[in-house]
């Protein structure tokens, strides 16, 4: 099964909301900035970086939530072969 890997740049998040409004099962609004739920933390270039590992069935929502954002925040890389 191929798996995704969702990142959010939160460091350069503007708190719009989109991602929440379009995927609420994956993203929510935490303070000003959105939140990735249930995901892990790691250092990425713009700091700390929220991720998650999704399947198929998490993709088309995750990447309709990338796609609407207005700054480059939010990225899905497909994981492995």
């Amino acid at each position: 099964m191929v798996k995704f890997k969702v990142e959010h740049h939160k460091e350069i998040c503007i708190g719009c909301g989109a991602c929440a409004a379009i995927n609420p099962d994956d993203w929510v609004m935490e303070g000003d900035k959105s939140h990735l739920v249930d995901s892990g933390k790691e250092e990425g270039e713009h700091g700390t970086q929220e991720f998650k590992i999704v399947d198929e069935a998490k993709l088309a929502q995750n990447q309709e939530a990338a796609d609407a954002c207005p700054v480059p925040c939010i990225f899905v890389k497909k994981v492995g072969g």
